[in-house]
């Protein structure tokens, strides 16, 4: 049973006494707001006070100055904080004074949530005020929130512990209102990219969230198992097989903003759940889908900050068109003096232990590829920039390259040293992509938990035709971290994973 702290104690037995009292500490009924804080404090003024003589506002209790017959409260709503008069005879303008004497100032904490009814002024301080004329409470804390000090420009008892911000988001949104900023520009973005796609005619689809081949991707599923089927059925890695379908079925661009999960580590960039966008448009491809993104993303920085300049921690990014686009190979080589064009594995695993770097015994070429490129090449693209032209064995749903042999075409965005977004002319040839599949299946033979899956139902409808088509996945989160400054994808999702809670 969990043990109650001497504060909670103390708010339940004051709980008790609002229902002897008959009032409800949880009333059901609607309250009537009609204005918010910075509403009020923004246009306020003695040419538009008539509008602000009857204001009613609903927020929650942040500090209470006692001043004997009257008090000041400062009030956070939606929008941010105002301060409250409160008045012993304005709201006990009669003979009983007991709603002020007892349920105002013995029965109501800081945390509770009230509302409020009456007018604007401007107090001898000069700060915009609300002078109230009624006090209801709307909802009872039980538990104390952490409050936050600021004295002459310094902060005591700020909340810093990710721990606790990421656990208990509920409570860091209402003591660091700041945080709801990120979470509004995730929005914003998100409306952005809907908004550009919209214009170009594409549909917004959704796609199955349990599907029974973790297709579209290279990475370990969570699996589970539908009773009523007696199936196993696997969360979503990509709804890449799922949107292609639709474009073999005649929509010409559709685009999903997708859950998808992936049963791998965790760290900055990585949570098991996590939002990717994914687009594919008919007759298009990777270099029409390279000029497409940066346009786009061209877009949403201007959108959230006015400008193609984003400062992200001690650098300045710049989304301005067009990006720098750089070969893989190319890379590769300038940042590790190798040229590992036609390398086989043997030699590949040779330049991983002259680079010193660790790669186990299962991985095939183009794992190996990848952790050389991950390891000694991606931190140094700290600008938008288009790494290009894949080998043909890390990208199993990718169209050869027209005119480089064991090339694909195939680029990722890597920005401030990090993948955003990866992109492909879609391989459209259903005999090259179940060579391509069944070369999957014998990685994941030599135990690459990681390896693709045959979907066997794509496989047929490439049988009957898809359009040359362009394909790209957005990570949703690492933009946002991006175009927020914000170190950790922990800061840019609401709930994060957690470990269980002792």
């Amino acid at each position: 049973m969990t043990q109650l702290s001497e504060q909670e104690i103390i708010r339940r037995e004051k709980l008790q006494e609002l229902q002897k009292l008959g009032i409800d500490p949880y009333p059901a009924a609607e309250y009537p707001v009609n204005d918010t804080s910075v509403n009020i404090k923004e246009n306020y003024s003695e040419a538009t006070k008539e509008q602000f003589q009857d204001v009613c506002l609903a927020g929650r209790i942040m500090s209470v100055r006692d001043m004997g017959k009257a008090a000041f409260v400062e009030l956070q709503d939606k929008a941010g904080r105002i301060q409250l008069y409160v008045r012993r005879d304005d709201i006990c303008p009669g003979e009983d004074k007991t709603a002020y004497d007892v349920v105002f100032k013995k029965l109501m904490d800081i945390g509770d949530i009230i509302g409020v009814k009456g007018y604007a002024f401007i107090t001898k301080t000069g700060a915009t005020s609300i002078h109230a004329r009624e006090v209801s409470i709307l909802s009872k804390s039980l538990r104390p929130l952490p409050i936050v000090k600021s004295v002459e420009g310094q902060v005591f008892d700020e909340v810093t512990d990710p721990e606790f911000k990421y656990r208990q988001r509920y409570v860091d949104l209402v003591i660091n209102p700041e945080v709801k900023d990120v979470f509004v520009k995730r929005t914003r973005i998100l409306q952005t990219i809907r908004d550009f796609y919209n214009n170009l005619g594409y549909l917004e689809v959704e796609t199955p969230i349990l599907q029974p081949i973790p297709g579209g991707a290279t990475a370990r599923p969570f699996v589970t198992h539908h009773n009523a089927l007696d199936m196993p059925l696997y969360l979503r890695i990509a709804n890449e097989l799922y949107l292609k379908r639709l474009i073999v079925g005649g929509f010409e661009g559709v685009y999903e903003f997708a859950k998808d999960f992936r049963n791998e580590g965790m760290d900055r960039t990585h949570n098991p759940e996590f939002t990717v966008m994914e687009m594919y448009a008919a007759y298009k491809d990777y270099e029409w889908m390279m000029r497409t993104t940066e346009t786009l993303l061209e877009k949403v920085a201007v959108a959230l900050h006015g400008t193609t300049e984003v400062q992200v921690g001690d650098k300045t990014i710049d989304f301005k068109a067009p990006f720098r686009r750089v070969p893989m190979y190319d890379a590769i080589k300038e940042h590790t003096g190798f040229d590992i064009t036609g390398m086989d594995e043997a030699q590949l695993r040779e330049v991983c232990k002259q680079l010193g770097i660790h790669v186990d015994a299962k991985f095939g070429k183009a794992k190996l590829i990848d952790e050389i490129f991950g390891e000694k090449c991606e931190g140094h693209y700290v600008q938008p920039t288009f790494i290009t032209d894949y080998p043909v064995e890390m990208s199993p749903l990718t169209k050869k390259h027209r005119s480089k042999a064991g090339l694909v075409e195939r680029f990722e965005l890597i920005v401030n040293g990090k993948e955003i977004a990866n992109a492909y002319s879609e391989l459209n040839d259903p005999i090259d992509q179940r060579e391509r599949f069944e070369e999957q299946v014998q990685l994941m033979e030599r135990g690459d938990d990681e390896a693709m899956y045959i979907d066997y139902d794509f496989l047929r409808a490439l049988e009957y035709g898809m359009p040359p088509t362009s394909g790209i996945g957005i990570g949703i989160d690492r933009l946002t971290m991006l175009m927020t400054n914000q170190p950790s994808i922990q800061d840019v999702l609401f709930f994060p994973q957690m470990k269980q809670e002792k």
